[in-house]
């Protein structure tokens, strides 16, 4: 190994200082929130740092039946698990057609699902409203689902579009010689063979679309409490208590946000970094 290519001490050093504090920053507000289930108001406000003086539970309890977090839950795992299936089926296929096959107007219709990518959401919340009203969907999970889908599609065809781009052509022009369909070598060739690409995005998509919140503020309104998500339901319970504000059910509730999207990332974790890898090294 020559001086050239060995590792500057300095620069690896600054690296891990860099890495340290960005975890220390993301680790340390998930703990504190944690634990502040646990306390009561009074230890929270004057005691902010410490731990609290006994395990107890019943600020669970209270989010999950009191604030009614239980059903709100519920709904944000119905809509983002058929929002995600919906984003998946459509934004694969979009981008297995985009990358595999040349037409008239394929650049054009790619750099439409790019532009999607930079323009702010919050600039279509008017018109989208409208549309969505006028569709009579307004207040329906059906609403936020197909929302939901339209605004995963951008990022999920980019990512996907490259990563059908790496895979090698002549095992789909095998299958097709062998009879195969356009749908068969699709479903059963190409998309086993993207499976860490597929895993990578739907990890993202799953937690962008739990992690929603303008969205359905716009297209769920308050008549309609039983159908709201879960950061919509925590964003009225910090609200509407006023004075009287319940502290630790409040953190216990954004602890169960918390936790969903943790596990989810931990349990695929390694199949995020591989999908992430092979794309890049292809």
């Amino acid at each position: 190994m020559t001086r050239r290519d060995r590792p500057n001490p300095v620069l690896g050093g600054l690296s891990h200082v860099a890495l340290f504090v960005w975890a220390a920053t993301v680790i340390l507000p998930i703990l504190w929130t944690f634990l502040a289930s646990f306390k009561n108001n009074t230890e929270i406000f004057t005691d902010p740092l410490g731990l609290p003086s006994s395990v107890s539970w019943s600020s669970w309890g209270r989010a999950w039946e009191k604030a009614n977090v239980g059903q709100y839950l519920l709904n944000s795992v119905f809509v983002v698990v058929l929002a995600t299936a919906g984003t998946m089926l459509l934004g694969s296929m979009a981008a297995y057609v985009l990358a595999r096959f040349s037409f008239r107007g394929n650049r054009f219709v790619y750099l439409l699902f790019v532009s999607g990518m930079v323009f702010p959401v919050f600039l279509a919340l008017v018109p989208l409203f409208f549309v969505v009203r006028n569709l009579g969907l307004l207040d329906t999970h059906t609403g936020l689902i197909l929302v939901y889908i339209a605004y995963s599609l951008p990022f999920t065809v980019f990512f996907l579009s490259a990563f059908f781009r790496s895979l090698p052509a002549s095992i789909a022009e095998a299958a097709m010689i062998d009879g195969a369909s356009h749908t068969r070598t699709f479903f059963q060739i190409m998309v086993p063979m993207a499976k860490p690409g597929l895993i990578s995005i739907t990890i993202f998509n799953v937690i962008g679309q739990w992690n929603q919140y303008l969205l359905p503020i716009v297209l769920l309104s308050g008549n309609v409490e039983d159908k709201w998500v879960l950061t919509q339901g925590i964003a009225n319970i910090s609200t509407s208590a006023g004075y009287r504000s319940d502290w630790p059910s409040l953190f216990a509730a954004l602890t169960m946000t918390i936790i969903p999207a943790l596990l989810v990332y931990l349990v695929f974790q390694r199949q995020i970094q591989a999908g992430l890898t092979s794309g890049a090294l292809k």
